[in-house]
């Protein structure tokens, strides 16, 4: 049995936030003039979303990025967190991420723009202020659970 740690470093998740939030801004300013390429981009986040809703926010590119190259830079950190609630956020983030792209790739450009938008709210404020909705979410989803007995 180990006596390491267990959690992440919630400066990650964070950092993951900041990169999400420049690519769909990207994407929703293609949007307009070029859908096609908007979608690419969108989609390139879903697959992101995807592999930290299935493997966990740390094991994604940015995740990666950040403990290898950023995270040694840093102090450590006062305290880790759960993995639980960032992953489910990924997950909420996946299904936002796939309708935009399905919008952009359809036509349905005011669409993939309302879920783009919707994403981009989302990880400017877990970026900017450390309130993550999807975490929210998952907690208020634990409180809602009946009881066991």
């Amino acid at each position: 049995m180990s006596d390491a740690p267990t959690g992440i470093d919630p400066r990650g998740p964070r950092f993951t936030a900041a990169v999400t939030f420049v690519v769909l801004a990207v994407a929703l300013l293609l949007s307009d003039a070029h859908p096609g390429i908007a979608a690419v981009v969108t989609g390139a986040q879903a697959v992101l979303f995807a592999i930290g809703a299935g493997l966990g926010v740390q094991k994604t590119p940015t995740g990666l990025f950040f403990r290898s190259v950023v995270r040694p830079r840093l102090t450590p950190p006062d305290h880790l967190e759960d993995p639980a609630p960032p992953r489910f956020a990924q997950a909420v983030g996946l299904v936002f991420a796939l309708v935009a792209t399905i919008g952009l790739a359809t036509g349905a450009t005011l669409l993939g723009q309302v879920f783009a938008g919707f994403a981009i709210v989302a990880a400017f404020l877990n970026a900017a202020f450390a309130f993550c909705l999807g975490c929210e979410m998952y907690l208020l989803g634990l409180r809602l659970r009946p009881a066991r007995t």
